[in-house]
């Protein structure tokens, strides 16, 4: 049964303008059938005016014709065409097991180093921890710091890999529309390349060692 507006304003009118039963109206309205009789003898709802819940939207015609020619039949309300506007109820935040929960920091520095792209506000409703717990991981200011490893929350069993990919395409695919909009990075001409490399020595080829002239016998064992 789909709850309507105005139920017992609905259940007077009804009751004025129609052959249907107590049990039908009672049914339709949300309400007790010994309730509808009481409407039907004065005793309730004495002071209430009749609301028509076809122009009002909530019944339709044929509806109501098939169920005064059948006591048996329920009547369906119309769904509202706003209903799907209605919000749906805020999820509970995560739960992390007492026994995994020192693995989070861990998790928190594997996002650190491997990807930067992710926020702080995504870690933290993936992994169900805490901005500033997230800062000191970054910053080493934790109090296990030394004995935190990056290690993939998947291997951990923190996260899924179906949440841990969604998560990290939806940084990446943000980072990449603020880099798009800020210009995106600009290449460097052949010649700025150049300028920023430091410069190689210029290749000088080594002199051939030239040979003195061929050695005479007086050269090698004096004159007489």
């Amino acid at each position: 049964m789909t709850d309507i507006l105005m139920p017992k304003a609905t259940a007077v009118w009804l009751v004025d303008n129609t052959s249907l039963t107590f049990e039908q109206i009672a049914d339709f309205c949300g309400l007790h059938p010994l309730e509808v009789r009481g409407i039907a003898d004065g005793d309730v709802a004495r002071d209430i005016r009749g609301v028509d819940p076809i122009t009002g939207g909530q019944l339709t015609r044929d509806e109501l014709d098939k169920a005064q020619e059948n006591d048996s039949y329920r009547m369906k309300a119309v769904v509202s065409r706003h209903a799907e506007m209605i919000k749906a109820a805020k999820p509970a935040p995560r739960y992390t097991p007492v026994s995994r929960r020192q693995d989070r920091p861990d998790a928190i520095a594997w996002f650190v180093r491997n990807h930067p792209e992710v926020t702080d506000a995504q870690i933290a409703k993936l992994l169900g921890t805490t901005k500033a717990t997230i800062e000191s991981v970054r910053n080493r200011t934790h109090w296990n710091s030394p004995n935190i490893k990056p290690v993939d929350p998947v291997t951990l069993g923190l996260v899924g890999q179906l949440q841990l990919d969604d998560v990290v395409r939806k940084a990446a695919d943000k980072k990449a529309k603020d880099d798009a909009k800020k210009g995106g990075a600009t290449l460097q001409s052949a010649e700025e390349i150049a300028a920023q490399e430091p410069a190689e020595p210029e290749f000088v080829p080594e002199e051939r060692e030239r040979r003195g002239a061929e050695p005479t016998a007086e050269s090698v064992f004096g004159k007489n």
